[in-house]
């Protein structure tokens, strides 16, 4: 590679470094207000729930040809919804599996 290219591929480099930074989202405790399991849950599926439609609307952006769309953008988006569902997959397990555990402790 010439310096030119080398140069481009950092900057493209640090673009989607920029982009992939995780974002806070409101699952932040929130230090003023005593938060309810019931609606940090209900917060957390939405997140996936948008992460997931973010990343299937770039995916249809990018197949229809659309040119504000790059494939680097597609691919980080489709991970992050990837991620974020494996990730609410194993909390859902794991709060199957404490159900289950409190369910057959004898009294």
């Amino acid at each position: 590679m010439n310096k030119i290219n080398m140069n481009q591929a950092l900057i493209d480099m640090q673009r989607l470094a920029a982009n992939a930074q995780i974002k806070p989202t409101q699952l932040e405790p929130n230090v003023n207000q005593p938060e309810n399991f019931t609606a940090l849950l209900k917060t957390a599926v939405e997140s996936v729930n948008a992460l997931q439609k973010e990343s299937g609307a770039l995916k249809k952006s990018f197949e229809l040809g659309d040119p504000n769309v790059d494939l680097p953008q597609v691919m980080v988006a489709s991970q992050k919804a990837g991620l974020a569902f494996q990730t609410m997959l194993k909390v859902r397990n794991d709060l199957v599996q404490a159900y289950k555990d409190v369910m057959s402790m004898g009294v």
